[in-house]
C-alpha cells in the first residue's frame, strides 16, 4: 500500500545544506542581506558579503528557505536565476526591531523547528528527510541506515523519482548533527567540530546519542519541555489547525499530539503537555477554549485559527506587530510582490512532482551570475 503523505507535505529537496547544520548568526545575516539585495546569494562576492566560504553560502541559502524565511522566484520572465525574497515571518522575527533577531530565546528555536518540519498550503516543508524523521518514522531509536531506509521508502511512494541514496544519508547525518549533543563525527568531515559547537538547535534536546563509537544510534527524546513556551506550543497547535480550516471550528488534542505533521510529533510532546499549554493560553484568550465530550478533549476556536495563532505568538514577544512602523502582511507583500508569485507556484505544484526548483549547487554561481 502506497503512502504519499510525504509528497503532500514536503517538496522534493535533498542534501542542499552542504553537510552544514544551521549555525548561530546565519539566519539573521541571511535576512539582512536578502532584504537589501534579493540576489545576494547569487552575487560573485557572496562569500565576502556573508563572511563565509562558498559552500556555506549555499547552506545559508538552503536553511533560509527551509525555515520559511525566504521564498525563491525568478526576478524576471525568461531567467533561470532564483532570487531570495524575505518573508513577512522573517521580518517579524529577524529584523533589528523584530521578535528575536539573534535567536537568544529557546522559544525562537522551537518556533523555527516548527517552521522547518511543518506544512500548510502554500508553505510546504523544504526538508523531506526531516519531515519523515519527525512525523512518519515508526521508531524513536535509530541508526543512520534505519532512517535512510524509511526516508527512501516514503520518497519512492511520494515522488516520481528518487535522489541518490548518498543524498538521503547526508540529510540524516546532518539531522543528527543538528539536534544531538554528542553525535560522533567523521574525522576531517567538513565543519564537523565547528558544527558541534555552533548549532543552536542542539539546545532543544530533541535527539540524544545512545550508541557507541562502533555502533552509532540516536533516540528522540520525549516528555516535558521546560524550554518550550506555552504560547509557542499553542501557536503551533493553531497553525496546524489552520491547515484544515480557516474558520471557527475545533480540533481534538489527540490529533494535535499524534497525527503526522502535528506539533506533538514535531516537538515530541504528549497530550497532557499540550493540554496544559492550551489551558494556560486559553485563560487569556476568550476565543480559545478546551472542551471535553465522550472522553475526548478538543481545542475550540471562534475565529480563523491562523490569525489566532499569530495573536498568541505575537503576545509571547511583547506584540512585535504593534511597534511603530511595523508592516502588515499586505504592506510587506506589496514591497516584495514575488513572494505571492512564489506561493502561487508552490500551490500549483503537484504533490508527486519531483522537480526541485532550486538550481544545482555545483553550477549555481557560474550560471546565475553570467
Amino acid at each position: 500500500m502506497s503512502d504519499s503523505r510525504l509528497g503532500e507535505a514536503a517538496l522534493f529537496s535533498f542534501a542542499r545544506h552542504e553537510t552544514f547544520a544551521p549555525r548561530f548568526g546565519w539566519l539573521h545575516k541571511a535576512y539582512v542581506q536578502v532584504k537589501r539585495d534579493q540576489g545576494a546569494f547569487l552575487a560573485v562576492d557572496a562569500p565576502v558579503r556573508f563572511g563565509v566560504g562558498k559552500n556555506m553560502v549555499y547552506s545559508m541559502r538552503y536553511w533560509s528557505r527551509a525555515f520559511k524565511l525566504t521564498r525563491e522566484h525568478s526576478p524576471t520572465k525568461g531567467t533561470q536565476a532564483k532570487f531570495s525574497y524575505p518573508t513577512w515571518e522573517a521580518r517579524w522575527l529577524l529584523d533589528e526591531d523584530g521578535a528575536d533577531p539573534y535567536l537568544e530565546e529557546n522559544g525562537s528555536l522551537w518556533l523555527l523547528h516548527w517552521w522547518l518540519v511543518s506544512s500548510r498550503p502554500g508553505a510546504k516543508s523544504w526538508a523531506p528527510a526531516w519531515y519523515t524523521a519527525f512525523h512518519l518514522a515508526p521508531f524513536s531509536r535509530f541508526t543512520v541506515a534505519d532512517m535512510t531506509q524509511v526516508v527512501t521508502r516514503h520518497v519512492n511512494f511520494s515522488y516520481d523519482k528518487s535522489p541518490e541514496e548518498a543524498s538521503i544519508v547526508k540529510d540524516i547525518e546532518c539531522l543528527t548533527k543538528m539536534y544531538a549533543r554528542s553525535a560522533p563525527e567523521k574525522a576531517g568531515s567538513p565543519g564537523s567540530y565547528e558544527d558541534l559547537l555552533a548549532c543552536p538547535f542542539r539546545d532543544l534536546d530533541l535527539l540524544t546519542f545512545v550508541g557507541t563509537r562502533g555502533n552509532a544510534e540516536w533516540q528522540f527524546t520525549s516528555g516535558h519541555r521546560t524550554s518550550l513556551p506555552a504560547r509557542v506550543l499553542a501557536y503551533a497547535c493553531l497553525d496546524y489547525a489552520a491547515k484544515f480550516s480557516r474558520q471557527a471550528n475545533s480540533i481534538s488534542v489527540a490529533r494535535l499530539a499524534n497525527e503526522p505533521g502535528s506539533p506533538g510529533r514535531a516537538f515530541r510532546v504528549r497530550e497532557n503537555e499540550i493540554v496544559m499549554a492550551l489551558q494556560k493560553v486559553a485563560a487569556d484568550h476568550p476565543q480559545l477554549d478546551l472542551t471535553e465530550a465522550v472522553g475526548q478533549r478538543s481545542l475550540a476556536f471562534t475565529a480563523d485559527p491562523f490569525d489566532l495563532a499569530w495573536e498568541v505568538l505575537d503576545e509571547q514577544y511583547d506584540f512585535v506587530t504593534r511597534r511603530p512602523g511595523f508592516p502588515t502582511r499586505q504592506e510587506w507583500a506589496a514591497k516584495f510582490p514575488k513572494l505571492a508569485e512564489s506561493e502561487q507556484k508552490e500551490l500549483a505544484t503537484k504533490a508527486t512532482d519531483a522537480t526541485d526548483t532550486a538550481d544545482t549547487t555545483e553550477t549555481l554561481f557560474a550560471e546565475e551570475t553570467a
